[in-house]
């Protein structure tokens, strides 16, 4: 299963059912799960851990050294969950010590070409990233998230669940959970309504939804205003618990408005 070209570091922890493609080099204190796929000319280096049924397309450098002038050579890490299709020439990370030390990514995130992921992110499961979309360091993205293509996130900024960022878009504020945003500047568009139907949420939940976009968005209200409006409809309407958390728990950039 592993072409007679790649380059496995003895110290590598490597499932028996790994297929590893013709020029790969793998580095010392990588693990790699069940049924993963590491196709040609893929480099994973640093302290990697890829957990099960992966596929890494020819050219992806895994487990690199954060590109950060204040990274000294210290041990960090870089973990990826289970399913996750990473194609040609993406570049992913390992954390900085000045922060967790590591950088995470989920479950089932479909990945493509040219995508960037910096140190210290932190990526959720289920998103997507289209080509050539940037996450720049210390960024964390909610499950389900859609970046389109050449899209970027400033560092230090948080993106929602079920959140659509709108393709050339950069967002330099945090993004609130279910909300499309695009622009330059970047500005709300609207409830991520169709990505919720593919989801699963009932018609009245994405009404309740895009009921609080409005209280936040269209009212004219102080943001505590709004969050003390939204906070008493999620004793009946649970599914704006994360619309609520998304927003409180916004970094220091704030969320965009």
């Amino acid at each position: 299963m592993i072409h007679k070209t790649a380059i496995i570091s003895e110290s590598a922890v490597i499932a028996a059912d790994v297929k590893i493609g013709p020029y790969t080099v793998i580095n010392d204190d990588v693990v790699i799960g069940e049924g993963t796929v590491i196709d040609s000319h893929v480099v994973i280096s640093g302290s990697t851990t890829i957990g099960k049924r992966n596929h890494i397309y020819s050219f992806a450098s895994i487990g690199g050294d954060p590109q950060d002038k204040k990274y000294n050579n210290e041990k960090t890490s870089l973990i990826i969950g289970d399913g996750n299709t990473i194609r040609e020439y993406c570049t992913i990370n390992r954390g900085t010590s000045q922060d967790k030390g590591k950088t995470v990514i989920g479950d089932n995130n479909w990945i493509m070409a040219y995508v960037h992921i910096a140190h210290d992110c932190i990526v959720g499961s289920n998103a997507v990233f289209a080509n050539n979309a940037t996450l720049a360091g210390h960024v964390n993205v909610g499950d389900w998230a859609i970046f389109a293509g050449f899209t970027g996130a400033h560092q230090f900024t948080r993106i929602g669940a079920h959140s659509f960022i709108g393709m050339n878009t950069l967002t330099t504020k945090d993004i609130p959970a279910y909300v499309m945003a695009e622009g330059q500047p970047i500005r709300p568009r609207g409830v991520n309504t169709e990505g919720l139907k593919r989801r699963g949420y009932k018609a009245e939940q994405i009404t309740n939804i895009k009921n609080a976009y409005r209280i936040l968005y269209r009212k004219d209200l102080k943001l505590s205003e709004s969050l003390q409006e939204i906070e008493k409809l999620t004793q009946d309407q649970k599914e704006l618990e994360l619309f609520l958390e998304s927003i409180r728990l916004a970094s220091d950039r704030g969320i965009i408005r």
